[in-house]
């Protein structure tokens, strides 16, 4: 499956913003996906992950609460609407996905397949 990442930009502190993750070649149901994020010199960030069919959903810390995620099958997207955003959740954003069905998987080393990453920057 191929994954195209993209709704990235500047915003201030306390926007919203929709990112998108859109997949193609694949029966996209089967493919559990979720959100990373990454600022330079760290490590990479579990932000947000759904399930195949899209009736489970897990959330990072750092985002529970004004981060969604959500995924529209008959389209092959999947979304990360975040909230309330702060400067800190400044990053590239990378999609992710592989094929575990009805599972959430929270940890990078189980994908396979990942997005070329959207940049979003939040200003204070």
């Amino acid at each position: 499956v191929q994954l195209q990442a993209s709704g990235g930009g500047l915003v201030q502190a306390g926007d919203s913003l929709r990112l998108s993750c859109a997949a193609s070649g694949h029966t996209f149901s089967n493919y559990a996906v979720a959100w990373f994020r990454q600022t330079p010199g760290t490590e990479r960030e579990f932000v947000a992950a759904i399930s195949g069919p899209g009736d489970a959903t897990r959330y990072g810390g750092a985002v529970k609460g004004r981060f969604t995620i959500s995924r529209d099958n008959a389209k092959n997207t999947v979304y990360l609407q975040m909230g309330s955003l702060k400067p800190e959740d400044t990053a590239v954003y990378y999609c992710a996905a592989d094929e575990y069905g009805g599972r959430t998987i929270l940890s990078q080393r189980q994908y396979h397949y990942w997005g070329q990453g959207t940049l979003v920057t939040v200003s204070s």
